[in-house]
């Protein structure tokens, strides 16, 4: 790297020989697995945090305890709202044929297999699920995302690829290639791929999950993870590639359209890490986020500003923030789905955690009766600060009351 890029992140670098960098040196995924589940330690802290809601049984987000019915009948899709099946089908086939008899009985599992909520996005592995693409033959890598790019948009596949790319980059920078790796994730395939009955794919690893289900024709993806530290790659054959402005702009443009009152109504904490807060509102490893890994029947209220009472201009804002999320479907699947949104849209709710002049850390929510998405600034993990940055950028989304992985369809199917 030139000596004259000034990025903001690389101020914050650990200095050679820092125990956070070098005691993880030379361990691979399984044997930092088990190092990352030490007692006393910031990940092993982590790992017993979450270890009670591993696997429970699922019933999904909700905002006050109680599934709201109704929500998503199964019928087949629209015209004009397909998803990409026949493209799928063919991509899958092709994952199938390149992987040995071994490799397809652990790539594969039921469609309503309990191994979908074991999704997290943490360097580390708590499950081993599906197959390792670091340890698999390069054309096994390829052809699982051949699978991804042929589901998604080509702005989904092209962000959800970049978060793998940042991931090597990151390593690079920082020295532990050997656990931060364009490859470092799982994937794993649920049910028997087929043109209507219920099937789909779940990538997941440092700072990216996606969860993909198709049935009927129609399309959903979720439980959605993008983060990134840095979000940014400066150097090497990827320089100038860039994440998350769009859900960062797309935040602060909709504050601008709000009142003095409106704001006060949203902004539910003015510090994004506030003295006001709860004991447990800022998670060690989600920091703000509500609706995270191992999070499928978290209770999370409404809270902020209700959409109905915003003006059209600030209504229409909303709808482009939640579109930011919504390009990781493909054309057919984000319309359906938007229309779903705007269906509900005044009757959900936006918050804001943190300051809203340029260049402020903050955190937003919006939540509806079918969608939650979240973005959120937080602290160093593999670079060396400890209050919220820019450059360290969490997303996610949701399909609250039960439809998160496709449930609430794969239950109506099995009925």
């Amino acid at each position: 790297m030139s000596a004259e890029k000034s990025t903001p992140f690389r101020q914050f670098l650990y200095p050679p020989g820092h125990p956070r960098i070098d005691d993880l040196k030379e361990l691979d995924a399984y044997e930092y697995r088990e190092v990352a589940k030490s007692p006393g330690t910031f990940t092993g802290g982590l790992i017993a945090g979450w270890e009670p809601l591993y696997l429970n049984e699922f019933r999904g987000i909700t905002a006050d305890g109680q599934i709201a019915e109704g929500l998503y009948p199964l019928t087949p899709a629209e015209p004009g709202e397909e998803a990409p099946i026949a493209e799928m089908l063919r991509a899958v086939e092709e994952l199938f044929a390149v992987c040995s008899p071994d490799e397809r009985a652990k790539l594969r599992y039921p469609v309503d297999a309990v191994e979908w909520q074991t999704w997290a996005n943490p360097e580390f592995m708590q499950f081993d699920t599906g197959l390792r693409l670091e340890f698999a033959a390069e054309p096994v890598r390829q052809a699982a995302l051949n699978l991804v790019r042929a589901s998604l948009s080509r702005e989904g596949f092209e962000l959800t690829h970049a978060m793998m790319l940042i991931n090597e980059f990151l390593g690079e920078v920082v020295g532990l290639e050997n656990i931060l790796g364009r490859y470092s994730y799982n994937f794993a395939v649920y049910g028997d791929p087929d043109a209507r009955a219920p099937w789909g794919w779940q990538l997941y690893g440092h700072h990216c999950a996606v969860n993909c289900l198709v049935i009927e024709g129609r399309m959903t993806i979720s439980p959605v993870f993008h983060g990134a530290e840095p979000n940014e790659i400066d150097d090497g054959p990827h320089a100038g590639l860039r994440s998350f402005d769009d859900r960062v702009d797309a935040g602060t443009t909709l504050m601008t359209l709000l009142s003095q009152d409106q704001r006060a109504e949203a902004v539910i904490y003015d510090e994004i890490i506030d003295p006001e807060m709860p004991e447990g509102r800022i998670h060690p490893g989600d920091e703000r986020h509500l609706a995270g890994a191992f999070q499928d029947n978290r209770v999370i209220p409404y809270e902020g500003i209700q959409v109905g009472t915003l003006d059209a201009p600030a209504k229409k804002a909303v709808v482009d923030l939640v579109n930011t999320f919504l390009n990781i479907l493909p054309e057919g699947p984000r319309r359906a789905k938007l229309r779903e949104v705007e269906e509900h849209l005044n009757e959900s709710y936006f918050c804001w955690i943190g300051g809203t002049e340029p260049g402020d850390v903050f955190y937003y929510r919006f939540q509806s009766p079918v969608l939650i998405v979240e973005l959120d600034h937080h602290c160093g993990v593999f670079l060396d600060y400890d209050t919220p940055q820019r450059f360290h950028v969490h997303t996610l989304m949701r399909v609250p009351n039960g439809n998160d992985y496709g449930r609430a369809w794969v239950r109506q199917w099995q009925q």
